[in-house]
């Protein structure tokens, strides 16, 4: 359903990013990510690391790293995918929040919601 190819969006040393195989309806599970959990007041050595642009909030007071395809999802203000966290199963669940034909590119708003416009870092760099 989903694989890991080349993204012209990325700018990064890999440029990877997430595609469908196939069309996926609206509402579909695309990845179940398990999760690498740690306490925020160990961020600042991930900080000094390139994971420091992959980790996600994990609820109040952790972060965590995602394993799967998890990290590879790009960001978009107009995503066609979402995430839940289950804090049950430690793993982000990842949704198709349009249909998404066939090669298209999975996209999720790093800002957790897909409706927040909110400028993410690397956007207010270029600012």
């Amino acid at each position: 359903m989903i694989e890991v190819k080349t993204s012209s969006l990325s700018d990064g040393e890999f440029n990877r990013g997430v595609f469908a195989t196939c069309d996926i309806k609206k509402g579909t599970m695309l990845h179940e990510a398990p999760v690498i959990a740690y306490p925020n007041d160990q961020h600042q050595y991930i900080e000094q690391t390139l994971l420091a642009d992959y980790a996600f909030e994990y609820g109040v007071n952790h972060s965590a790293i995602l394993l799967g395809y998890g990290m590879l999802f790009n960001h978009s203000y107009n995503p066609n995918a979402t995430y839940e966290i289950s804090f049950e199963k430690h793993t982000f669940d990842f949704y198709a929040f349009t249909d998404i034909k066939a090669g298209e590119e999975i996209l999720i708003n790093y800002n957790g919601d897909v409706d927040d416009k909110e400028l993410l870092w690397f956007d207010q760099e270029k600012e």
